[in-house]
């Protein structure tokens, strides 16, 4: 429930196991390991791509093993198209913005607002993304 995250910064991430950028998941446990509690970073499995694994169980063990992550996932969800989650159809409706591949972020401040939506090639890790949410601690 992302109401449990407000007054926090949120990056929500569409992501696929057997994307090219999966790699990136290295950099989302990073900033989950460095912000900790103090912001949310979320890991959205979807197959909307062609690019994920069967079930949510395989997801988690291929990405626990892989990339030793601990950060928070979702189940596989549909991020674009007519069975998008409601969290994309309001992204959309706010911002135009819709993933076009895996790994797409959507930055959240803790106000609520959409700060910036981010295609699959810029790193988590990056100052446009991990800068931002620095600048949005307390």
């Amino acid at each position: 429930d992302l109401a449990d995250w407000k007054g926090k910064p949120v990056l929500v991430v569409n992501t696929a196991s057997l994307c090219g950028f999966a790699g990136q998941f290295d950099g989302l446990q990073a900033l989950h390991e460095r912000f900790g509690d103090r912001a949310l970073i979320l890991a959205v499995p979807s197959n909307d791509f062609e690019q994920e694994l069967a079930s949510e169980a395989e997801v988690k063990d291929y990405c626990a093993m892989t990339f030793d992550i601990t950060l928070p996932m979702t189940e596989i969800t549909h991020v674009r198209g007519p069975d998008a989650h409601p969290f994309y159809d309001w992204v959309r409706a706010e911002t135009g913005f819709v993933p076009g591949w895996n790994f797409n972020k959507v930055l959240i401040g803790p106000d609520g607002e959409i700060v910036g939506t981010f295609g699959s090639a810029v790193a988590p890790e990056s100052r446009r993304i991990a800068g931002q949410i620095q600048a949005m601690l307390p």
